[in-house]
């Protein structure tokens, strides 16, 4: 791992212990600001200058000027005491970032408009209407998985499967049919998009969306494409009027309390969409890493086989099984802490306001460190170490917001239970037929939207035998 450990954080509070002191991160340069080193890399940058500087920071990138914070009392009050005051960076008349993607949907969106789609959407994503869904995540993960009895000692791109099956599974829950005849498409689609909308964030050389650049071109073909799937699955199933009880089915059906209004068709792309990116995307990247940290932990993974052994045995797992797992869940608990698929979160300052003692002008863009706080050795023993069992003796993080894969607050991810419940049960069937291990020397973390992999994480694949138990 290429990553510095967090090693000594230095301190921001005042002496009083009631405020912060911004630090301004050195080494900017004039017009380019700290773009140069952000863009080489991102993660690794912030991860630096939090050790190196403290929580509260200051930096630019090109000529917008961005605060970094890693300290849990300022996530909280951003993102929960103070929501209300601090709003997406979305403009629909020039919009950035996951914007150009995703459009004005939940994760996007703020005002009114966020507050009727969470309103429409949410009760969708109930834990208990969710539950319904498990046996069909476990299907797909058999036939996905059912390839793999053939040329098992070839290296295979572990990050890569699991993006290919979690499209699979959020293709299947959403839209009730498969996508694998486009598969190579959409995969690629997302790709170049997401690389796109992180670029347009962070580099102040980015050109405008109008000039016929070859990047801008692309990019306008793969959102066509992808628009054009969207549109096309909405546009059959409201002309069919067949219903299938999945995900567009509920969007379709979904009705405002407050004024009895649906979504209309641009609506629905936008939700759709972001579901379909976003549901997929991070619940694969988070396989994936706890997949890597498995084979780099045998101790860990000897565990995990053992209680899969116990408590499954040979029979399929299921929904009603995950209770009797908890080590499956701490482990995946645990990558998300060290892996977050979110590893920073944006907001700007919708008014002047005040965080931690420091004011903060209207306008004011802010980075939350979501990685760093999840390191943090002021709330976390032994941070950089992958230790499951800390979320079964409960020495976890107490604060409020050490630990937030899936954000806090009003716009905590609506689709935490969906991912909590696909992410255990996908590893509970791998793991119970395969050992998975590690084909490469190195593997790197890479922020584009999402932490991936860079360059996949190569894997060999190792039929299993039922391990002999008491309860065998």
């Amino acid at each position: 791992m290429l990553l510095p450990e967090c090693g000594t954080v230095r301190p921001v509070m005042s002496d009083s212990g009631s405020s912060f002191k911004l630090v301004d991160v050195p080494g900017g340069l004039p017009l380019f600001g700290h773009a140069g080193i952000f863009k080489k890399n991102p993660l690794q940058t912030i991860a630096e200058w939090w050790r190196r500087y403290g929580d509260a920071l200051r930096f630019r990138l090109g000529s917008n000027t961005l605060l970094l914070f890693s300290h849990p009392d300022l996530a909280e009050e951003i993102l929960v005491r103070q929501a209300d005051r601090f709003v997406k960076v979305y403009d629909p008349r020039r919009p950035v970032g996951l914007a150009l993607v995703l459009g004005n949907g939940l994760v996007t969106s703020s005002g009114e408009v966020w507050k009727r789609h969470r309103r429409i959407i949410q009760p969708i994503f109930h834990r208990t209407r969710l539950t319904a869904m498990a046996d069909r995540m476990v299907q797909i993960g058999e036939q996905r998985i059912a390839g793999w009895s053939e040329r098992t000692e070839q290296p295979i791109d572990i990050a890569a499967e699991m993006m290919a099956l979690t499209l699979e599974v959020i293709s299947h829950t959403m839209f009730t049919t498969s996508v694998a005849h486009h598969l190579d498409q959409i995969s690629r689609a997302l790709r170049v998009s997401l690389r796109y909308a992180f670029d347009s964030f962070h580099n102040p050389l980015h050109p405008p969306g109008w000039l016929p650049t070859r990047r801008n071109r692309e990019f306008r073909r793969v959102m066509g494409f992808m628009d054009g799937l969207i549109y096309s699955l909405i546009a059959e199933r409201r002309g069919s009027g067949q219903r299938h009880g999945d995900l567009l089915d509920r969007l379709l059906d979904a009705r405002d309390e407050e004024t009895g209004a649906g979504l209309t068709d641009q609506e629905l792309r936008d939700e759709a969409l972001t579901i379909f990116a976003a549901g997929h995307e991070t619940t694969a990247n988070a396989l994936a890493w706890t997949w890597y940290l498995l084979a780099t932990h045998p101790d860990v993974k000897a565990r995990f086989h053992e209680e899969l052994d116990r408590v499954l045995g040979d029979k399929r797992p299921t929904a009603d099984d995950l209770p009797n797992l908890p080590f499956t869940r701490a482990l995946f608990d645990e990558s998300l802490r060290l892996f977050p698929p979110a590893p920073a979160i944006q907001r700007k300052a919708a008014t002047e306001t005040t965080v931690g003692g420091l004011t903060l002008p209207a306008g004011s863009v802010v980075l939350i460190g979501t990685y760093n706080l999840h390191r943090h050795p002021a709330f976390w023993p032994d941070p950089d170490r992958f230790l499951p069992e800390r979320w079964l003796k409960g020495d976890r993080s107490l604060s409020r917001c050490a630990y937030i894969p899936f954000g806090a607050g009003p716009r905590a991810c609506v689709g935490t239970h969906f991912a909590l419940l696909e992410g255990p049960l996908l590893l509970a069937l791998i793991g119970q037929r395969y050992d998975l291990q590690l084909a490469q020397e190195r593997v790197e973390p890479q922020l584009m939207v999402t932490l991936r992999p860079k360059d996949g994480i190569l894997m060999t694949r190792h039929p299993r035998r039922r391990l002999a138990t008491s309860a065998a």
